[in-house]
Order: structure tokens, then C-alpha cells, then sequence
């Protein structure tokens, strides 16, 4: 490559750009994403197995129907389910949808993704104490439980105070 009278060539400069690199991910940090993708999978798992029991829950509400007097019909109840059942699914879609958000910011190091999990994690596991769960409710909730502890263990704490300072 030859030099061109219109463009010189310079010198590069050897000097730092003034950022130091980013720190490397603490593997906490990383098994706390992967605790939650997995609490995220479970739920929506969760949610897709709900259309298993559709007919079960629609003998139930027919007989809470007969049992209260009330007047629906078959086909009004039948109606009634399909729209629960598809609300039920949208919404766990949702939810999942700003789980996966939160889990990879707290990946990339952001320190209110981590407190938005945490709370996120309380709620989950306040309302399977106060309801009733599955199974699979359980677990999705042990799995986030495991990613709150190891989002605050000393190497993930340490990391994100390091990305917090001023570089």
C-alpha cells in the first residue's frame, strides 16, 4: 500500500482511549441469568400446560354454576373459559417477556435489574405462599430464589460495584 500525496499517513497513537476495559462477568453472575431463564421457562411451561386442564377446569365452573343457581349455559361457560384460558396464557407471556429483559440486563451488569428481579422473586414467592401452586410453580420460584442468592453473592456484588463506579 502506498502512500497518496492527498492522504499521509500518521502515526498511531499508543495512548490509552480512556476507558478501561469492562470487568469479566463473575460466573454468579452468569448461574443467576441462567436461574432465571430457567424460572422463566418453567412458567411459561407453566402457562401452555394450563390448555391440559381446560376441560377440568370447566366441570369445575359448571358445577360452581349449579351450585350458586346460576343461570349460564353451556356454551356461555365454555366461552368463559376459552377467554380465561387465553388472558391466562397472554399475560404469562408478557411477564415472561419482561423477566428475560430484566435477566439479561442483570447480565450486563445492570444494578436495578438485579433489585427488579429481587422484588419480582418476593411477589412470586409471596403469592405461591398465600395460593395455591403446582408443581411447576415451585420450581419456577426455586429457580428464581437461586438467581436472587447468586445475584448477591460477593463476586456478583463485587461486579456490579465495579461497573457502577466511574471508569
Amino acid at each position: 500500500m502506498s502512500e497518496s500525496p492527498e492522504y499521509p499517513s500518521y502515526p498511531q497513537s499508543s495512548a490509552p482511549t480512556g476507558q478501561p476495559p469492562a470487568p469479566a462477568r463473575p460466573g454468579t453472575v452468569e448461574g443467576a441469568f441462567w436461574a432465571f431463564l430457567a424460572s422463566t421457562v418453567i412458567g411459561l411451561i407453566g402457562g401452555v400446560l394450563i390448555f391440559a386442564n381446560r376441560d377440568g377446569i370447566a366441570q369445575a365452573l359448571r358445577d360452581a354454576n349449579r351450585q350458586r343457581g346460576g343461570n349460564l349455559t353451556d356454551a356461555q361457560i365454555d366461552q368463559t373459559v376459552n377467554a380465561t384460558m387465553i388472558t391466562a396464557v397472554v399475560i404469562a407471556v408478557i411477564i415472561a417477556a419482561l423477566y428475560l429483559l430484566f435477566a439479561f440486563k442483570l447480565r450486563a451488569g445492570r444494578n436495578w435489574a438485579r433489585i427488579v428481579l429481587t422484588v419480582l422473586t418476593a411477589l412470586q414467592l409471596l403469592s405461591l405462599l398465600i395460593g395455591q401452586s403446582t408443581i411447576g410453580g415451585y420450581l419456577a420460584v426455586l429457580a428464581a430464589v437461586v438467581g436472587v442468592v447468586l445475584s448477591f453473592t460477593g463476586p456478583s456484588n463485587a461486579y456490579f460495584a465495579s461497573l457502577k463506579a466511574p471508569r
